[in-house]
Formats: C-alpha cells, structure tokens, sequence
C-alpha cells in the first residue's frame, strides 16, 4: 500500500485525475470504478476541466458504480446514478450507455446483485476502482463485521452511515434508506488499481486503521492492505493519527516520477 500524505484534498484530486488520464491514454475503453460521497468531487472537476478543456477523453471507457440506496424513486437527486450523471457524465464525453450500476428497485435483489458481478467480469474487471472511507472505516457500503471475501449484496446500514449520509437527505438520518447493494469487498479487490482518497480530522482514525491497523472485518478498509496495488491519499488532517507519516512523505518524494501512482 502506498500513502501520499498531500498538502490539500485539491492537491490528492489532481494526482488521481493525473492517473486516471495516464489509464485512459494508455487503454481508451479502460473500466473505471466511481464512488459517491464527498471524497471523489474534487476528482470529478478535475476530469471535467480536463475534457472541457479538449485534453482528455473518456468517450470510450466504461464505468461502474459502487453501490447503490434500494427503495429511492427512479431519479430520485441523491440516488447514485443520479449524483454520478450530475457531478461526472453530464460533464465529460463519457458515454451514459457505458456507465453501469446495480438496480436498487429490482424485485430480485439476489439475482440483480449476481448479474451485476456477471456484468463487471464481462467488461473484463476495473482497471481503477475510486474509494473513499466512513468514519466507521466502511468500504463502499460493507459496514464493520462484513466478510473481506463478500461479493455483491444487499446490506443494512448502520445508524452511523445514516447520521453521516443524512447531510444529502436535508440533514434527516430518517430521510437515509436503510438498505442498500454494494460491491463486496472481494468484488472491490478484484480492481486492478485501488485508490482511496480521505480528507479531515473526522477520518483520521479510519485511516490510521487502513493504512497501519491489523486487517480486520471490525474495519473493512483495512482489506486494502491485501491488495498489490492500493494508493491512499489523505491530507493532513486526516493523516494526524499516522506513526509513520515521516516515512510515507520520505518514500513519496524520493519515488521515480515516470512511476506515478
């Protein structure tokens, strides 16, 4: 696992945006993996400022989404889909028809969460998979206690990811869905490239968890620490709980540029 310890969250979203256009320069119809959440925005405008700007393409990649709120109304604003079309596809030259996610109104959840493995085995996997991580050090929505080998399912959300995610609901926890399909945790370590973005003091302890704790279910992101290639990249306050921060920024600056992430 490498740890980029950055001056600023808009710093950690212009490194990713860098890496994402290396990927898609590289492999044109390369598979990315989008999450939702405050950790991935500052990503989104850098790659909208790009493709605006006529120096990046995303018209032949594919995209899916992490997980997705069961229960909410076809086109409901704070249904992923939605918030993924608003704050990325409608911005860039990225194919709406190419951009996947499971469906949280099926009536067969079992079978819309294997189609949905079937789905992303047959892109032929995620070559970047974004990720942030709740203060409780959930992974997508695999909340503490979820298996590191669990693949796409319905899950209940605990009263803590509600309180957190109730500032999209109008400040209403109550407001939040209980359940909702998420890629598993073996589903997320299939990806090719992890990369994980924190910022603040409220995920300070998640971090340390991920990046230095011991691999455990009681803090899903810490699976991360099992995967070949997982970048981390965290701003100053949420890397204050790190005992290593001194070596994470000696092995940064002294890494090869050509290397990137």
């Amino acid at each position: 696992m490498e740890v980029v310890i950055c001056p600023d969250s808009g710093a950690a979203s212009v490194l990713v945006a860098d890496a994402i256009e290396r990927l898609a320069r590289r492999t044109p119809d390369a598979v990315l993996g989008l999450a939702t959440g405050s950790s991935p925005l500052g990503v989104y405008d850098e790659l909208a400022r790009r493709v605006q700007a006529g120096t990046l393409t995303l018209s032949r990649a594919r995209a899916f989404l992490l997980d997705e709120y069961v229960g909410l109304p076809e086109g409901h604003q704070q249904s992923y889909r939605s918030v993924i079309h608003r704050e990325l596809v409608s911005r860039v030259d990225l194919d709406p028809a190419n951009v996947h996610g499971p469906d949280g109104n099926a009536t067969d959840v079992a079978r819309e969460c294997a189609a949905y493995e079937e789905a992303i085995a047959g892109a032929g996997g995620v070559d970047l998979q974004l990720l942030g991580v709740g203060t409780d050090g959930h992974l997508a929505f695999n909340e503490p206690g979820s298996s590191l080998a669990s693949r796409t399912r319905i899950k209940t959300l605990t009263t803590q990811t509600r309180q957190d995610n109730a500032r999209f609901f109008g400040g209403d926890p109550d407001a939040v869905p209980r359940h909702c399909l998420t890629q598993g945790i073996g589903t997320i370590l299939e990806a090719r490239h992890l990369v994980l973005i924190a910022s603040g003091p409220a995920k300070a302890e998640a971090v340390r968890q991920l990046a230095e704790g011991p691999v455990s279910a009681s803090w899903p992101a810490t699976a991360l620490q099992l995967h070949p290639h997982a970048t981390v990249l965290v701003d100053p306050d949420a890397a204050s709980r790190l005992d290593r921060r001194d070596q994470y920024v000696e092995t940064y600056e002294a890494k090869p540029e050509w290397q990137g992430l």
